[in-house]
């Protein structure tokens, strides 16, 4: 049904995994979003974590997101990890040289989770040998906010995302990380002619991101830190595939971080649900 009511689509799409930048989505629009991550495991067994996103432009200035978590560790079992409900709240009109975002998410996960879309604290790599049957019992309710500052000029993007985490259900320190992202399409005019390998259609970039401590323990020891160029190919049909490889920066990280997904925007999806279940347009 999604698809029959689904114009073809140009936009592009941020090629980051982890970083954000200001870009929120179009009012009324749904995207649907899978991504996997796969990660070696030094003294372990290696990992493959798959999401799904479900996210939609709620106003112009607020974009609300759900994510379903999972992950299978080799030789152990696959799990379902639990569920994050972002909100991005854009806070100025308009573009500007810098343009802020507030983002809030609260998530209801198990310590099972290892889709390591963000990095905080003292994450480590040892943290994620736990075996599932006794990780995913474990259940972990966080408040994870994030200030967006991201810019675009002459085609490159930067973004970077300070952030802060505090874990609801235990009487522990507030965490931080960072994410910062810097990107560019290979062509910033486009093509006159309908093609899929056209320059224009391809992002790329490279990311940092990391833990930075705890209020108890601020700074880089006991922490993990990694660096992954990244990319995206929008497709003229309307689907995006990302792609990145992380590399991890000290003996605290994983060596290796593969990512991949796909995406597709679906416009118009408020009116057409609204239409669907008698509301007005």
């Amino acid at each position: 049904m999604l698809c029959a009511f689904a114009p073809w689509l140009s936009a592009q799409e941020s090629p980051y995994f982890v970083t954000y930048d200001h870009h929120l989505e179009e009012p009324g629009s749904l995207e649907v979003e899978y991504f996997s991550t796969f990660g070696s495991q030094r003294g372990g067994d290696p990992f493959l974590a798959p999401w799904l996103e479900l996210e939609y432009g709620v106003t112009a200035w607020w974009t609300t997101e759900l994510y379903l978590d999972s992950q299978s560790t080799f030789g152990q079992s696959a799990v379902f990890t639990g569920y994050r409900w972002e909100n991005r709240f854009r806070l100025l009109d308009q573009e500007h040289r810098v343009n802020p975002v507030l983002y809030l998410e609260y998530e209801n996960i198990t310590a099972a989770d290892k889709i390591l879309k963000e990095i905080e604290g003292n994450d480590v790599e040892s943290d994620f040998l736990e075996p599932n049957a006794s990780a995913n019992r474990q259940t972990i309710h966080e408040l994870e906010t994030k200030l967006i500052l991201s810019s675009d000029v002459k085609g490159w993007n930067f973004a970077i995302n300070p952030m802060f985490v505090k874990n609801l259900g235990a009487a522990e320190p507030w965490e931080f990380g960072y994410a910062a992202g810097l990107s560019r399409p290979l062509a910033l005019a486009a093509s006159p002619r309908r093609c899929s390998f056209c320059r224009e259609n391809f992002t790329a970039g490279v990311e940092i991101y990391g833990g930075l401590g705890t209020a108890d323990s601020f700074g880089l020891p006991n922490t993990s830190h990694y660096l992954a160029p990244v990319a995206a190919w929008n497709l003229p049909s309307g689907w995006t595939v990302h792609a990145s490889v992380g590399f991890g920066l000290n003996n605290d990280s994983h060596q290796i971080l593969v990512r991949w997904g796909l995406s597709r925007e679906f416009p118009g999806f408020g009116r057409l649900l609204s239409a669907l279940t008698g509301g007005k347009p």
